[in-house]
């Protein structure tokens, strides 16, 4: 069958947002209200942010406001893999802060397992399931990798697995696999609208104020506090913490730290209980392959596959724009590599397409400011990999704003930001030659040219 075939009926519309249970939005913001934190941003970073400050404080009084509606950003189209890591993994970590990756990696199961607890409780129902994520190799030099890889995990412990190709095709069987990474407790697989809404909820139940359809245009500062513009009214507030990532940050100096790059996905139908058989995949992990340019994938709650990556697409500007949410050269390129992978499953169908912004930064990694005196905190950055990581960037941003130094303030990850983008047209033509130098690497077993390796050593970077 040719795979474009399997797309016939595909929705162009992210699957998890695609919800009949979705929650009805909330009303705009009209008039001007004061408080003594705004959260600008509904997704995950602004929801973790106030939630917590209500955590810390229950007499706080916290309003949060949103553009549109909660989740419908890159936290309602993730592929739901909450990892622990708070630096794109080990490598990206021990290449730029050694001397804190011990404390880093220590952070991050802590924050890990606070998100497993916030869930339980509050009562989220989003399908989360802690069953840690298998990194696969597809070309032979990538098995050399995932034993550099273990060697490393092995110095801040853990429970992982080392898998030769027989072991990981016991787990989940596909031709192309060669060996296996297995971190079984560091990854939990969610639906990640799901989790978006029921942090919302537990907002609300906290006594936060959220707005939606309500966009932030300007922020100033008025007498002692700040105060926010949007459509239709103002908020006055004794502290703002911006959670607004891949979007244009209201503290001007800060954007161009990120770039937005465009990210695509597919979901199958579900699958039979013959097809699932035909794969296993019992334990229902998450899979990355081990390429530069990389897919990964997971069972939803009801047996379909999610499927995505490869293409990360930056266009010339920097916008976000909804145009650039789907991309069907990507949708065809990730069907046929679906089938690659898993040619037994040979006529199934995909039911759902789209795509979406993730805010990336030179460094993979999220990055910290703060303005306005200390008045206002901000975290942006994070690389596809804030599922997990908002959380603690939630922490960071309350206790920069409360003018606390603790053990998340001293980072050096934190004190410091990384190399910002260069401006147009520069930035657009390293991105593109630094994405056709990955493609090369991957079909030249991974060796990096002399523009790959410049970049590994000035600490820049573009990852797919």
């Amino acid at each position: 069958m040719d795979p474009v075939a399997s797309l016939q009926d595909v929705k162009p519309v992210p699957f998890w947002l695609d919800d009949p249970a979705r929650p009805e939005a909330g009303s705009a913001l009209v008039g001007d209200v004061h408080c003594d934190l705004l959260v600008v941003g509904g997704g995950y970073s602004g929801l973790w942010t106030a939630l917590i400050a209500k955590e810390r404080d229950p007499s706080l009084d916290v309003v949060l406001i949103e553009g549109q509606r909660i989740g419908w950003a890159a936290s309602g189209r993730n592929g739901g893999f909450c990892a622990a890591s708070l630096t794109h993994g080990l490598g990206n970590g021990q290449q730029r802060w050694p001397g804190e990756l011990a404390r880093l990696e220590k952070l991050g199961a802590r924050n890990l397992q606070a998100v497993e607890d916030s869930i339980k409780r509050y009562a989220i129902d989003c399908d989360w399931e802690r069953t840690g994520e298998i990194d696969v190799a597809t070309e032979p030099y990538q098995v050399d990798d995932l034993h550099e890889l273990a060697e490393m995990a092995a110095e801040f412990g853990g429970d992982f697995a080392v898998l030769d190709a027989d072991a990981v095709r016991a787990e989940v069987n596909s031709p192309t696999y060669l060996g296996g990474f297995w971190d079984k407790d560091g990854v939990g697989m969610v639906n990640p609208a799901k989790l978006a809404w029921g942090l919302k909820q537990a907002c609300l139940d906290l006594g936060v104020r959220v707005y939606e359809h309500t966009e932030a245009t300007a922020l100033a500062e008025s007498g002692a506090g700040l105060a926010v513009r949007t459509a239709y009214g103002r908020i006055f507030a004794g502290r703002v913490a911006l959670g607004t990532n891949v979007f244009p940050s209201l503290v001007r100096r800060t954007r161009a730290y990120t770039v937005p790059v465009y990210d695509y996905a597919l979901m199958t139908e579900p699958l039979s209980a013959e097809q699932l058989a035909s794969i296993g995949w019992r334990n229902r992990q998450g899979l990355g392959d081990s390429a530069n340019q990389f897919h990964y994938y997971r069972l939803s709650a009801d047996n379909r596959i999610l499927w995505g990556g490869y293409d990360a697409v930056y266009h010339y500007g920097g916008r976000v724009r909804a145009e650039y949410d789907h991309r069907p050269q990507t949708y065809q390129t990730l069907a046929t590599h679906f089938f690659q992978t898993f040619p037994q499953l040979e006529g199934l169908r995909f039911t759902h397409a789209w795509g979406g912004a993730i805010d990336t930064c030179t460094r993979f990694s999220a990055f910290f400011d703060t303005a306005y005196r200390g008045k206002v905190a901000l975290a942006a950055g994070y690389t596809g990999l804030g599922v997990g990581a908002t959380r603690f960037g939630a922490e960071v941003m309350l206790d920069l704003l409360a003018g606390e130094r603790t053990e998340r303030t001293a980072l050096e990850m934190v004190r410091r930001k990384p190399l910002p983008f260069p401006p147009e047209p520069v930035r657009w033509a390293g991105i593109e030659l630094t994405k056709r130098s990955l493609d090369h690497a991957d079909r030249n077993a991974g060796r990096r040219n002399l523009w790959l390796k410049t970049m590994d050593r000035l600490g820049l970077g573009f990852d797919s």
